[in-house]
């Protein structure tokens, strides 16, 4: 789900092409796939913290957990 960008790869690819416009078209892929990982990654959360609600209130002993688990490593990574 999440491409790793990091600034030496960024300079790398800078350095591959010829012209500034094409540099600037490469960080702006950057930053929208940044930014869409991160209203999805926000997204999937609001929807984990529904579910886990939701079992509660179903007392689904499995279905908690599994969503808990989820929500976890969502928020450590």
């Amino acid at each position: 789900m999440d491409k790793y960008y990091s600034y030496t790869d960024f300079l790398k690819a800078v350095g591959q092409y010829q012209h500034a416009n094409e540099s600037e078209k490469l960080l702006n892929d950057i930053y929208m796939d940044l930014f869409l990982n991160g209203i999805q990654r926000m997204q999937r959360i609001e929807e984990l913290k529904h579910l886990i609600d939701k079992a509660l209130d179903e007392r689904d002993e499995k279905a908690f957990y599994t969503y808990a688990e989820e929500l976890n490593e969502l928020q450590e990574s």
